[in-house]
C-alpha cells in the first residue's frame, strides 16, 4: 500500500493579510516527484443551522469575490486558537440577534482541501432565544426565516450555493428524512 504522503522540502512565505496567508511550498511526493503547492491558510470558521417552526434562518449578504448576494447560515471566522464552538456561538448572536441554548456539532468541513487549509465548524442550535444582533462594521446582512420547502427548492433553483450552506442543510434533509 502506497503512502501517499508529501514531504516539505521548502516554504516560502508570499503574502500574510488580516484573513489570509498565501504561501508557496516545494514538496516531494512518495514516488520522489517533486512538485510546488500554492496553500492559502485561513484560521477557519464556524456555521449555524437554525431551524424553528419548519422555517430555516438564512442570511444574504454581498460577497464580493463573487460581486453578487450569496444566500448563506449564520457563519463567520474563528479568532486565532478559538474553539469552532465558541465562535459559532458568537457570529450566530452577532449576525442574527438569537442565543442558542445547546449547539450541537454537525461536522467539520474543508471547503476547498486543494489550495487550502481552512476548516468550517457546522453545528446546530437548539433552544433559541432572542438576543442582541452585533454586526462588524463591514457587514450588511439581512436574515430570513424561510420555509423548509422554500429553502430546498432554492436549492435546486440554483439560488442557494454555499458551500457551508449546501453541507447543513442536506445533512438536515437526510437527519429528517431518516427519523420519517
Amino acid at each position: 500500500e502506497r503512502n501517499m504522503f508529501e514531504k516539505t522540502l521548502s516554504s516560502k512565505k508570499i503574502y500574510d493579510g488580516r484573513v489570509i496567508k498565501l504561501r508557496v511550498d516545494e514538496i516531494e511526493t512518495d514516488k520522489g516527484v517533486k512538485q510546488t503547492r500554492e496553500v492559502i491558510s485561513h484560521g477557519g470558521g464556524a456555521a449555524v443551522l437554525v431551524v424553528k417552526d419548519g422555517k430555516i434562518l438564512l442570511e444574504k449578504q454581498f460577497r464580493y469575490p463573487y460581486k453578487e448576494i450569496i444566500w448563506e447560515i449564520p457563519a463567520g471566522k474563528r479568532d486565532k486558537g478559538e474553539d469552532f464552538i465558541v465562535t459559532a456561538r458568537r457570529e450566530l448572536e452577532e449576525e442574527t440577534g438569537y442565543v442558542a441554548e445547546k449547539l450541537v456539532e454537525i461536522c467539520k468541513y474543508l471547503p476547498s482541501p486543494g489550495y487550502t487549509d481552512e476548516v468550517i465548524g457546522i453545528f446546530k442550535a437548539e433552544g433559541l432565544t432572542l438576543g442582541k444582533t452585533n454586526f462588524d462594521e463591514d457587514e450588511d446582512i439581512a436574515a430570513e426565516w424561510i420555509p423548509e420547502e422554500k429553502v430546498f427548492k432554492m436549492i435546486n433553483d440554483g439560488e442557494i450555493r454555499d458551500g457551508k450552506t449546501l453541507v447543513a442543510l442536506l445533512w438536515y434533509k437526510s437527519e429528517r428524512t431518516a427519523n420519517d
